[in-house]
C-alpha cells in the first residue's frame, strides 16, 4: 500500500511539474522568432522602403513597403510565429504578381523589431501597420487586404474586426489558421488541463462575427500542424461575402507546393471581392 501510494505521489508530482513546464514556457511554445534578417526584397530586385513604425505602446517594429507600379490594392501582411520578415519573399513574389503592393511587418522580439513578443502586443504592432498604410500612405481602407499566416491568421482577425463597420479592410484572407490557441493546445496535450493553463487565447473563431469584409478562408487537408477542420471551422463562422479554397501540400508549403491553384484562387477572389469594387 505505501509504495502504491509513492508511485502515485511521484506520478502526481512528474504531471504537476509537466503542466507547470507548459505554463511557465508557452512564450517559447508560441513564439519562436529569428533575429537575423537573411534576405531583404533588394535580393529579389525589387524596390522597397524599409520602416520604423511606432506601435501606441511606444515599440518601435521593423516593417517593409513592397510597392509594385499601378498597385490593384494593398496587403497587409500578418507573418507567422517563426523567423521572420526575410522569411517571406515568395509569399511576397505571389502578391506582387497579382498586382498588389505588399505591407509586411516584424512582431515586437522578432527580426529588427524591439520588445518581446505578447498576444495583446502582436495586435499593436497589426494596428500600427493599418495606421501606417491609412493615415500616412493615404490607403483607403477597401483597397487594403489583411492576409494572415497560421498565427497571424488569428493577428489578422483581431485587426480586421479591430477596423469595425467604420472603415472595414477591403477583405481578409486566413491561411493555414487555427479556431484558437487553446483549441491547438488541447490537440497537442489531451492529457493536460490546457484551457485552464493558457495564457494566450488568439481567438480567431470569435473575431469573425465581428468582420465586416468578405473573407477567404485557405487550408490543406494535408495540414501536418493545424487540422484541416479548423480552416472549415473557421469558413463555417465568417460572414458572407466568403470562399474557401482547398490547397494540398503541409503547413509551411502547402502555398508553394499548390502553384497554380493557389494563385488562381487568390485572384478569383480578389475579382471578386476587391478589385471590383475599388475601380
Amino acid at each position: 500500500m505505501h509504495s502504491t501510494l509513492t508511485i502515485a505521489a511521484i506520478l502526481l508530482l512528474l504531471y504537476l511539474g509537466l503542466a507547470g513546464w507548459v505554463f511557465v514556457r508557452q512564450d517559447a511554445l508560441v513564439f519562436l522568432p529569428t533575429a537575423e534578417i537573411s534576405l531583404t526584397p533588394a535580393d529579389a530586385g525589387w524596390e522597397y522602403d524599409d520602416l520604423t513604425l511606432s506601435t501606441s505602446d511606444g515599440v518601435n517594429i521593423n516593417a517593409w513597403f513592397v510597392p509594385v507600379e499601378d498597385a490593384r490594392g494593398v496587403v497587409l501582411f500578418c507573418h507567422g510565429n517563426a523567423g521572420n520578415i526575410g522569411h517571406r519573399l515568395d509569399s511576397i513574389r505571389i502578391f506582387r504578381d497579382l498586382g498588389l503592393s505588399v505591407l509586411i511587418f516584424d512582431y515586437r522580439g522578432f527580426g529588427r523589431s524591439e520588445g518581446r513578443p505578447s498576444e495583446s502586443g502582436t495586435y499593436l504592432d497589426a494596428q500600427a501597420a493599418w495606421a501606417f498604410l491609412v493615415e500616412e500612405k493615404g490607403v483607403e481602407p477597401e483597397r487594403i487586404i489583411v492576409f494572415g499566416r497560421s498565427l497571424g491568421g488569428a493577428v489578422a482577425g483581431h485587426l480586421a474586426a479591430h477596423a469595425g463597420q467604420e472603415k472595414p479592410p477591403g477583405a481578409l484572407i486566413l491561411e493555414s489558421t487555427f479556431t484558437s490557441l487553446p483549441d491547438m493546445a488541447a490537440r497537442l496535450y489531451p492529457f493536460l488541463p490546457v484551457r485552464w493553463l493558457a495564457k494566450y487565447s488568439y481567438n480567431t473563431l470569435g473575431r469573425l462575427g465581428d468582420v465586416h469584409a468578405p473573407v477567404l478562408v485557405v487550408h490543406s487537408p494535408e495540414d501536418e500542424i493545424i487540422p484541416y477542420a479548423h480552416g472549415q471551422a473557421l469558413y463555417a463562422a465568417a460572414p458572407e461575402p466568403k470562399m474557401f479554397l482547398e490547397i494540398s501540400g503541409g503547413h509551411n508549403s502547402g502555398f508553394l507546393s499548390s502553384g497554380a491553384g493557389y494563385v488562381e484562387g487568390l485572384r478569383s477572389f480578389l475579382e471578386g471581392q476587391v478589385f471590383e469594387k475599388v475601380r
